[in-house]
Order: structure tokens, then C-alpha cells, then sequence
């Protein structure tokens, strides 16, 4: 069915005149018949009927009008949903207590006009493939890990670089400590669990524990931070790492301690990856956001030698 026809039936129907339809939509009356025509030979109806002020919808006509205005309306909203500026800016941050999502909503206070859509994805290959095919505007990575380059068609933009810390029960041995060096948790039992093999964030780990000879375990089923929070809580042996942007709640009760890891201090780096042609009119803004609240990395700070930060 021909939508332009649909619309044109549309805006004779609503002003009951050829020549009026016609000007409003800027078509020469001989169009405008036309297109009439060849829409009631499509439908096989006859859709007006001429009066002595101009056309009224005959009784198939009345009951085509409101499923043609229904026609125009989805049509009108699957194009806007393609349309640079016409839809939400969709971006992946992963998960939604850590430093991408801090920054996204430093960026929607500082730009409330900007429609947003926050995602989280959790595989690299999901995300770099909807940033190929458009589902998703950008995604906040860790790049480029070892054996995954990013295709020529993606570009990503280091924003920043987020500390480690140590958070421990009230028993574990460092629990006091005002902070640690690296080198110094070799030979303490740091457990993550949800660290999934292939992932940049599993390459990170892998390389940090690599480097310093630490011991990261990520054993047993993850059930979530409350459960990681549990567990840390009431096991001396156990700590685990945590950004100094995560946003996580526990009872005072637990006692639970972050403690600074220095010399040198390990660093998450977060970068924005987007597609090279995308359009979107509020990438600009996103990135500039980005760039004047990025922390500078400490100078002894400790990334992966793959990483982009």
C-alpha cells in the first residue's frame, strides 16, 4: 500500500476538498486525485462520494480513516526511531553500580534534553556487534584485549581510568591497614566470582594476577553482590577488588573495610567505543561530557600493557 496515498486519503478526508489537501500538502490537485485513485483501485473500494461543498467519505472510506491515521502514525514512528536526534541515545555501560553509569548519569543531569537508553550487555562480541548494526550508539570497554583488535569500523575513546580497591571483612589481616602495595597481597586469597573467561575484564584479572603474583579466585556460582558482600563480611581469609566508583550498601554491621592499593595503584581503564560513521547528534555532547569529568590516572598507576587508558 502506498503510504504517500494513504496520506494524501488522510488529508482529504480531514478537509473535505481536493484543492485544499492539495495545498496543505504542497501537490498539485491532479496529484492529489491520483493518488486517491490509485489507492481505491488498491483497496477495491470507492472512498468519497462529491457533495456541493466538495467530498465526505462514503461508508468504506469512514471505515478505512481511522486504521489509515493508525498507518500513518507507525509509519511516522519507525522512521523517527532511525532518524539521528529522533530517538533515544542508547549506550551500554555494562552494569549499573560501577563508573559507566556514574558518568552516564553525570551526563543526563548536565543534558536532561538528551533522551537516553542505558543498556547492559555483557559479552565484548555483543557489544561490538550492536555497535555495528546500530542497535546501540556506544558501549564503556576495556580495549583492546590480547587476540580481539576492534574491527576498522569502531573507534573508542579512553574517558577513564578507575582505581582498585581492596574491601575486606573486619577480620582479614589487612582490614586495618591505612593501605597496601600491590606486591603485598601475594599470597592472600582475593575472590571474584562472575568473572567470565573471554571477557576484558576476565584478560584484566588474568594480567594483574600475572604481574604481581596474586591469587584471584572466581570458584562457586555468582548469586550478586549482596551475596559477594556477605561472604567477605564473615570469611578472614577472603577480600576482593572493588572500583572506587562501585555504589554498594551493607550493614554496618559488617564491618566492612576498602583499603588503598598503591605502588603501583592497579586501574581499571574505560573506554568509549562507537561506530565511526554513527550520526547520532549527541555523541559530540556525550564525548565532550566525558572528557572534562575524566580523572586523570595516578602516576604510578598500573594498567594491562594492552589497554588504552
Amino acid at each position: 500500500m502506498d503510504l504517500e496515498a494513504v496520506r494524501t486519503y488522510v488529508a482529504v478526508a480531514e478537509s473535505g476538498q481536493f484543492q485544499k489537501a492539495a495545498t496543505d500538502l504542497a501537490i498539485t490537485q491532479q496529484a492529489v486525485s491520483k493518488r486517491v485513485a490509485g489507492l481505491e483501485r488498491d483497496l477495491g473500494a470507492r472512498l468519497f462520494t462529491r457533495t456541493p461543498r466538495g467530498v465526505e467519505p462514503t461508508v468504506d472510506g469512514q471505515a478505512f480513516l481511522p486504521h489509515a491515521r493508525e498507518l500513518l502514525r507507525v509509519a511516522d514512528r519507525a522512521a523517527a526511531s532511525v532518524r539521528p536526534g529522533g530517538r533515544p541515545l542508547r549506550v551500554d555501560v555494562l552494569n549499573s553500580r560501577g563508573a559507566a553509569a556514574r558518568l552516564m548519569r553525570s551526563f543526563h543531569r548536565a543534558h536532561p534534553g538528551v533522551e537516553l537508553d542505558i543498556v547492559m550487555l555483557v559479552d565484548i562480541e555483543d557489544a561490538v556487534a550492536a555497535l555495528r548494526s546500530g542497535t546501540i550508539d556506544a558501549s564503556f570497554r576495556a580495549v583492546a584485549m590480547p587476540g580481539r583488535p576492534l574491527p576498522d569500523d569502531l573507534t573508542a575513546t579512553p574517558v577513564t581510568a578507575e582505581r582498585l580497591d581492596l574491601l575486606t571483612g573486619p577480620g582479614h589481616a589487612l582490614a586495618a591497614a591505612r593501605s597496601v602495595p600491590l606486591a603485598d597481597l601475594a599470597g592472600h586469597r582475593i575472590w571474584m566470582p562472575g568473572i567470565r573467561p573471554g571477557s576484558e575484564w576476565g584478560a584484566y584479572y588474568e594480567a594483574l594476577a600475572a604481574g604481581f603474583g596474586l591469587t584471584i579466585e572466581s570458584t562457586g556460582p555468582n548469586f550478586g553482590s549482596d551475596a559477594l558482600l556477605d561472604t567477605i563480611a564473615d570469611t578472614p581469609a577472603l577480600a576482593t577488588f572493588m572500583g572506587e566508583d562501585t555504589r554498594l550498601v551493607w550493614p554496618t554491621s559488617y564491618g566492612l573495610r576498602r583499603v588503598p592499593v598503591t605502588d603501583p595503584v592497579p586501574v581499571y581503564p574505560h573506554s568509549l567505543l562507537r561506530h565511526r560513521d554513527n550520526p547520532h547528534p549527541a555523541l559530540p555532547a556525550l564525548l565532550a561530557h566525558l572528557a572534562a569529568a575524566a580523572t586523570p590516572a595516578a602516576p604510578d598507576a598500573w594498567v594491562p600493557d594492552w589497554a588504552r587508558y
